[in-house]
């Protein structure tokens, strides 16, 4: 669907007038075409900045929003990155663009298989993807120089800042279930030092650590 290149083109374009101006993360929002991670209904709206249904109750969201997050991260190209929450992908995807590996935790079968299609449609080779509970993180590929949670828990899961590197960086919504506050959080030793960024409404994040389901 190369028509959809200008749509993007513009998109990039919104983002940058927004206020967002990582190269890098610009860059990001170029190479990788939104509409093959929103279902075919939505896809003539896969380049406007807001957040779509994406099936089982989620949505991916808005492109303002991504960018703000990959923006915080910071990334150079040379971390390991666990991504909580693959969703439809398309953050991975981005993240697969900043990163040296992206390691993403999905609980929902339906939304990890067509992502994983999707991935492998546009070629990302640096994504490894794992079912199951996102708030227990990945710790076969401990530590994770950044850590990125696309669902709002009550706090830090315990096992995502036993898993952060030193220095690392953790971006989450943290708050109650309806209203958030989005952190970064630089681990210090035993200490998550945390700043506070905007407040925000994400969904639950669901799991052992987060909200019951």
């Amino acid at each position: 669907m190369s028509d959809l290149n200008g749509p993007r083109r513009r998109l990039v374009e919104a983002l940058r007038e927004k206020g967002v101006t990582d190269l890098a993360v610009l860059r990001a929002f170029d190479l990788t075409p939104r509409h093959l991670f929103v279902p075919s209904g939505v896809q003539h709206r896969a380049y406007e900045d807001s957040a779509l249904p994406i099936g089982n109750s989620q949505t991916v969201s808005q492109p303002s929003v991504h960018a703000r997050y990959l923006s915080e991260l910071k990334l150079t190209g040379h971390e390991r990155v666990l991504e909580v929450g693959t969703g439809s992908g398309y953050q991975t995807v981005l993240l697969s663009h900043l990163a040296a590996q992206v390691f993403s935790v999905e609980r929902v079968p339906a939304l990890l298989d067509r992502a994983r299609e999707v991935i492998r449609q546009v070629g990302a080779r640096n994504i490894s993807l794992l079912l199951g509970d996102g708030t227990f993180g990945w710790r076969e590929y401990a530590p994770y120089e950044a850590i990125l949670v696309s669902a709002a828990a009550p706090e830090v899961p315990r096992p995502l800042f036993e898993q952060l590197a030193e220095g690392g960086r953790i971006l989450a919504p943290i708050g109650a279930r309806e209203e958030q506050t989005l952190i970064v959080g630089t681990r210090r030793g035993e200490e998550l030092v945390r700043r506070d960024i905007a407040p925000v409404r994400f969904v639950p994040l669901l799991g052992k650590y987060g909200w019951p389901a």
